[in-house]
């Protein structure tokens, strides 16, 4: 007999004989004649609820199961007599897969997420991370959805790099080296004895490759595990994270906001369509106000507005922030919030920011202060996406990494896409892992990744 999955069965328009499920205890409760277990099979948020009568031939094995524990059932799928569920199964047959000690971690009451985390193993088995990460798979597919059917194709850009994109300095070495480091004449690492010949380090982004293949196929993509070695412990930051990175030739700031906005619009409005079950648990346990909040974004317009002018309404707006602004700074999350959340009350898109404040292979503006750069904003989480049309002239790209001190010999290639055929075209990163934390109103980043990496913790 063929297993069946607990989602199909619930969805069943019809009695069913005969049917095998196999899945995982939650509770167990026996009546005089009865017994009645839970099973989660992980295919959906609700348990299938099985009927055991005492006169079934391995009703005495029924004492040794626990919770936790792994069970094979055979039955008939029938109307429930019970409130609370459509079907249950009545028993024919039990097989004990594997019994769970009594030290079973997860019993029938509710765990804090800081204790989950320390058991990150097994808190997929709790409602809360079985309907996370279900939603993390169903969005995964999204993406790649959206993208081909908008003929985009996916890129599969280098994990190990040795560029900076970002230049942010904060990066994940990777060496075949031991110490002793052999080093140079002024005392540096030398890393023309290392496996590449160079420093190479976990990529911080797919976005300098994915433009190559933007000059040569068109509209790409690429959806990847980024790293960042940043030594921080707030709920914003994880070391391993998830990017979205659409790179698009012949596009325009406009056109590449555009994308940005339609695109999370089309994954929130997937969500709300294919996952309501496990997205009704966190509108009913963690935030009252998700649905509303997810469908006000999907029907707003996007406000736009230059950088210059998000920092006066944030100077005249009298808050205290922790982190003081003025022209000229980097908005912090605080000031993102406020203006998404509390001045327009929707999502925002914010362009044109100081060149003093972004990467070098940002497009420069005509004023010569400011680069075609664009952050989109929403509320709860601030920054979602950030992108920029990128720099297609040789000459000012080159200018502009002159004035930052990058060697150009490092980026010969990246050079040679503007040498050779250059046009205008632009991109962006979404932060797969912040989209999860919108769409589930769950408020720490460690809570929507599988198994999170950070400073002191590699666990599992």
């Amino acid at each position: 007999m063929k297993r069946i999955k607990i989602l199909q069965l619930i969805n069943s328009e019809k009695v069913l004989d005969d049917v095998l499920i196999k899945g995982w205890i939650r509770t167990k409760r026996d009546s005089k004649n009865f017994s009645f277990i839970e099973i989660n099979d992980g295919s959906c948020l609700k348990n299938m609820q099985v009927v055991v009568d005492e006169n079934l031939p391995s009703y005495a094995d029924l004492k040794k199961v626990t919770t936790g524990s792994a069970i094979a059932v055979s039955g008939d799928l029938v109307p429930s007599k019970g409130s609370g569920q459509k079907w249950e199964v009545l028993a024919k047959s039990i097989e004990i897969i594997s019994l769970a000690p009594d030290t079973y971690p997860l019993q029938k009451k509710r765990h804090s997420d800081e204790f989950l985390r320390s058991i990150a193993h097994l808190r997929p088995r709790t409602n809360k991370y079985g309907s996370i990460f279900r939603i993390r798979s169903e969005l995964s597919w999204a993406v790649h959805n959206y993208f081909r059917e908008r003929g985009f194709r996916y890129i599969h850009t280098p994990i190990i790099t040795g560029s900076d994109c970002e230049g942010a300095g904060e990066l994940f070495r990777v060496t075949t080296l031991t110490p002793p480091f052999p080093t140079t004449p002024d005392e540096k690492i030398d890393f023309s004895t290392d496996f590449f010949g160079a420093e190479s380090n976990l990529t911080v982004s797919g976005q300098l490759s994915a433009e190559m293949f933007a000059l040569s196929l068109g509209d790409v993509y690429t959806f990847g595990p980024t790293f960042r070695a940043e030594n921080s412990n707030t709920s914003r930051h994880v070391a391993e994270f998830w990017m979205i990175e659409p790179e698009m030739a012949f596009c325009d700031l406009i056109e590449n906001m555009d994308l940005g906005e339609d695109l999370i619009k089309f994954l929130i409005t997937f969500v709300l369509d294919n996952c309501s079950q496990d997205i009704d648990l966190f509108a009913r346990f963690v935030d009252k106000q998700l649905i509303s909040t997810l469908k006000n974004i999907v029907s707003s317009e996007f406000e736009r507005i230059p950088y210059k002018k998000a920092v006066d309404i944030l100077l005249r707006s009298n808050k205290s922030f922790t982190y003081p602004i003025s022209h000229g700074l980097d908005l912090q999350s605080e000031h993102e919030r406020y203006l998404a959340e509390q001045f327009f009350k929707k999502p925002i898109v914010i362009y044109d920011y100081p060149k003093t404040i972004k990467p070098f292979y940002m497009r420069m503006n005509e004023d010569d202060e400011t680069v075609a750069a664009m952050d989109i904003l929403v509320p709860r989480i601030g920054e979602l996406i950030g992108g920029s049309q990128r720099e297609e002239r040789l000459d000012v790209l080159e200018n502009r990494m002159d004035l930052l001190g990058l060697p150009k010999e490092s980026y010969w290639w990246y050079l040679d896409s503007r040498r050779y055929g250059s046009v205008p075209h632009s991109g962006f990163g979404m932060g797969f892992e912040r989209l999860l934390m919108l769409i589930t109103g769950v408020t720490n980043i460690r809570d929507v990744v599988p198994f999170p990496r950070t400073p002191g913790n590699i666990d599992f």
